[in-house]
């Protein structure tokens, strides 16, 4: 799977949790069905970890620039504004080519974090074992925590 693959396929993703969510908001208005939003939001919540990593996966092997790569992760955020990224980002040209898996003559290629990440690249199926995994630890840790909301003092 190529990166642009990888985050097109997320970026959908993303956007049909957005509509589970938003779904799940109307069913809850709309029907009194709670548990709507607790799917919904967990789907989302869950898709939406999923795809930061690998849009910063993604942005580090396309060596994007910083406004490019905040916008790819900061679209999430939006509702449905991946896929405007993921075009974006594709017709200009900022997704083209494959996983940098070996170290080439630029400088960049020296760093640890490079070095770092070509081994994540190099070895997909435990690095995606890991991440999930890492994804999943995140997800359970933010549901323990609980809504923030739950947090505000009461006026």
């Amino acid at each position: 799977m190529s990166p642009h693959s990888l985050f097109r396929a997320m970026a959908v993703a993303e956007a049909v949790s957005w509509t589970l969510l938003l779904g799940g908001m109307v069913l809850r208005a709309a029907a009194d069905l709670d548990i709507a939003v607790t799917v919904g939001g967990g789907i989302h919540g869950f898709v939406f970890l999923a795809y930061a990593v690998t849009a910063v996966l993604v942005t580090k092997n396309q060596r994007m620039g910083r406004g490019p790569a905040a916008a790819a992760i900061i679209s999430a955020i939006i509702p449905y504004a991946t896929i405007p990224a993921d075009l974006w980002l594709s017709r200009s040209g900022r997704l083209r080519g494959g996983w940098r898996r070996g170290a080439t003559d630029d400088p960049r290629d020296q760093l640890w974090h490079d070095r770092l990440f070509r081994a994540v690249v190099r070895h997909p199926v435990l690095s995606c074992v890991v991440l999930f995994g890492g994804v999943a630890a995140v997800f359970v840790a933010l549901l323990a925590l609980g809504s923030p909301l739950d947090r505000l003092p009461e006026s």
